[in-house]
């Protein structure tokens, strides 16, 4: 990512951050207008931030698809997929999935050592088996106890950990 790239994206991920702990929000009015400029930054031939439109539409897509598919299975709010989706309209595909690898690394030893300190750590494993060799029974359809509509289920906020994921595949970069 170039220089003129990682700033806007250092704050948005610092305010999303704090939000979604505060709140287990991620706001529409941060997002949404970090999404358009990550696009808007693209076109032209040399673009801003290193990348052009197809691959900052890629990213988008790409971030929108895969958290897409965590949450219309219950398990990510929709502030984490536009998120995901704005990341990606920044840095593109190839980097995404740097960042998305290093997010899901960063969000599962969070979410162990949440469920440490809170007590359900047998918990978490009981539901990430369920979750996993569930699958087969369940289909792709949402395991209701894991859902985040359901009351009683942990429910963490994961803009920290996308934050740290896309920071730690900018340093990778």
């Amino acid at each position: 990512m170039h220089s003129i790239a990682w700033w806007p994206t250092v704050i948005v991920l610092a305010v999303a951050t704090f939000t979604d702990l505060r709140s287990r929000r991620i706001p529409n009015w941060l997002v949404l207008p970090f999404l358009v400029a990550g696009v808007a930054m693209s076109f032209g031939p040399a673009s801003w931030h290193g990348i052009g439109i197809l691959q900052s539409l890629e990213g988008m897509g790409l971030g929108a698809l895969l958290f897409g598919i965590l949450a219309w299975m219950g398990g990510m709010g929709m502030g984490d997929v536009k998120l995901c989706a704005a990341i990606g309209a920044w840095v593109g595909p190839k980097q995404l999935i740097m960042a998305l690898v290093m997010t899901g690394i960063v969000g599962g030893f969070m979410a162990v050592g949440w469920a440490a300190i809170g007590g359900f750590l047998g918990e978490l494993f009981t539901g990430t088996g369920n979750l996993i060799f569930g699958l087969r029974k369940r289909g792709m359809h949402a395991d209701p106890e894991l859902t985040l509509s359901n009351p009683k289920a942990h429910k963490m906020p994961y803009a920290p950990a996308i934050a740290i994921g896309a920071l730690m595949s900018f340093f990778a970069h």
